[in-house]
């Protein structure tokens, strides 16, 4: 659980990045995700808007950024209604933006095919999303086969750097949402920050702090923008993010391009 002494920050999206110890918080904004496929977006949209506040020498497209822009960079990239990682690497490269794509396969992952959450746009999908594996060398677009451990993930945020997680919303909740919230798809249902389902749901959230007292992590949901900042445990962030599905798929963003 977290402590109640530590909610007072989430009201407050506009605060300098908080480092007490063994505590965390940067002041990410929130955004909304505008349909139930674009949550990936809405990630990479509160990412970019972080670093256009906090960091004076961001790329030149990042200080103008307007959603004529971001469309613009969605069409160049011929980005559609299937987001996968490694298009918001891509993504974070066309706008130079310094990242470390962290993933368990280099590709699609063949098993796939027959999940619910895939099995729609998987035939589809599968050479396209390969092929950016293939041509990310060629195109300054940084991904590794590499294990994440959280310490990895802590000592990132702790250097004011933030990180859009792949994770299985049918299996991560919030400790910090009150009772009803706004939404949950987009629907009143309680106080979990996503519908619970029995199958994967792949969803992307950004990371902005911990707190190891409590041993706890914060993120933004994109899913809604009321309360604010989500919370929840070590140890369910880490059956979220390392189910099967995700490929442990982390996009490490850093404020300094």
């Amino acid at each position: 659980m977290i402590l109640d002494t530590y909610l007072p920050f989430r009201s407050l999206p506009g605060v300098i990045a908080t480092f007490r110890g063994d505590f965390v918080q940067l002041p990410v904004p929130i955004i909304q995700q505008l349909y139930h496929w674009d949550c990936g977006l809405a990630c990479s949209r509160m990412v970019l808007r972080w670093k256009v506040t906090r960091s004076p020498s961001a790329h030149r497209y990042l200080g103008q950024l307007d959603d004529g822009e971001f469309e613009n960079a969605l069409q160049e990239l011929r980005l559609t209604r299937s987001i996968w990682t490694i298009d918001l690497a891509y993504l974070m490269r066309h706008f130079g933006v310094r990242h470390r794509f962290c993933t368990q396969t280099l590709g699609v992952d063949k098993g796939y095919k027959n999940q619910s959450f895939y099995r729609k746009h998987f035939d589809t999908e599968e050479t396209r999303v390969n092929e950016l594996f293939a041509q990310a060398k060629a195109c300054k677009v940084l991904v590794e086969k590499c294990t994440v451990s959280v310490q990895d993930i802590q000592a990132h945020l702790a250097q004011g750097h933030v990180a859009i997680v792949l994770v299985n919303s049918g299996v991560l909740h919030c400790d910090l949402c009150s009772s009803p919230v706004k939404y949950c798809c987009f629907a009143p249902r309680g106080h979990r920050c996503f519908c619970r389902s029995p199958d994967y749901q792949g969803h992307f959230i950004v990371l902005r702090g911990y707190n190891r007292a409590t041993g706890c992590i914060f993120y933004n949901n994109p899913a809604y923008a009321d309360p604010g900042m989500c919370g929840t445990s070590i140890s369910n962030f880490e059956e979220a993010r390392t189910s099967y599905g995700t490929d442990e798929d982390i996009l490490f963003v850093y404020l300094d391009s």
